[in-house]
């Protein structure tokens, strides 16, 4: 049994959540027979499920733990787009969304049967430059009310302009937590932590030999972009933060793996809400390390509560 943590004031914190929204639906059914048209299993759907996904999910993470969250992201004129802005309103989240009514709101819908995944299609379309615009001056405008900014980029467009916020945000004394993508990560210099996973990071540095290999490509990478933290989530190997201090090693947290989806947003909404009530980052990698290993034993997209994370 997990050790109890102290419990974190949570109440004074306050961030901002920049990126791509998504809407996660979830089709559930029961699988009694293989279609006669195609060898794929004949899903018989008896109820659904939406939540928040993308960014908006590392902003319902901070909001269950009590922080103050602003979110900024595009959504279109659409039913998907309304059904983020009232999720986002039932969990007490400010959005702050540019609306683009050329624009199709993201979805990802995923089919369930027998509490398995069978299939997951996706609806996306990348914002305009009038929505960049927009969602841009959203930042600008509650960049101040933040202690934190986190840059939740999964490639879907919102993000084409990180390096204006990641200036922005500097400028205005503020940490910055990005949680990248692609093999291009010059984007994000001058960033304070970067959480990639594994293949993201072998993406950019390439593969290593061993973990003396690995330290020493994460910290010229970490070096070369000016970032003050690296922080590399490893699955089941747990966490690695790299730094001008060495390096810390977090192993996982024994626990059964039920779904990793959004369990690395869970990991950034904990990590920067820490920062935000003024840990330190060590203590701030712990606890991310243990919202992971609660969250990847829901199904879906999930957050963790205090009650679970200080049990």
């Amino acid at each position: 049994m997990a050790e109890a943590v102290p419990r974190v004031d949570f109440s004074g914190a306050r961030l901002l959540v920049v990126g791509d929204l998504m809407l996660d639906r979830y089709w559930f059914g029961d699988v009694q027979r293989i279609s006669p048209e195609a060898p794929v299993p004949v899903v018989r759907v008896t109820r659904s499920d939406e939540r928040l996904g993308g960014a908006a999910n590392v902003a319902f993470n901070a909001a269950s733990l009590g922080v103050r969250a602003t979110l900024v992201g595009a959504i279109g004129e659409d039913e998907p787009g309304r059904r983020i802005e009232a999720l986002a309103r039932e969990r007490g989240i400010e959005l702050r969304a540019a609306r683009d009514p050329q624009l199709a709101t993201t979805i990802k819908l995923r089919v369930i049967g027998r509490q398995q995944q069978l299939l997951r299609v996706d609806f996306e379309q990348a914002p305009g430059p009038q929505a960049l615009e927009q969602a841009f001056e959203a930042v600008r405008a509650a960049i101040d009310q933040a202690q934190v900014v986190v840059l939740s980029d999964y490639g879907k467009g919102v993000l084409a302009q990180v390096e204006r916020i990641v200036a922005l945000a500097r400028a205005a004394g503020r940490i910055v937590i990005v949680d990248p993508k692609g093999d291009d990560y010059s984007r994000y210099a001058g960033a304070t932590v970067l959480t990639p996973n594994r293949g993201e990071l072998r993406e950019v540095v390439g593969a290593w030999r061993d973990e003396a290999d690995l330290a020493a490509r994460a910290q010229a990478l970490r070096r070369s972009l000016k970032v003050r933290y690296l922080l590399l989530t490893r699955s089941e190997e747990g966490m690695t933060l790299f730094s001008d201090d060495g390096v810390l090693d977090v192993p996982a947290q024994a626990r059964e793996v039920y779904d990793v989806s959004g369990a690395g947003d869970t990991v950034v909404a904990v990590l920067a809400s820490m920062l935000a009530a003024g840990r330190p980052i060590a203590e701030a990698v712990t606890l991310a390390n243990r919202a992971a290993g609660i969250v990847v034993g829901k199904l879906g997209t999930a957050a963790v509560t205090p009650q679970e994370l200080f049990a």
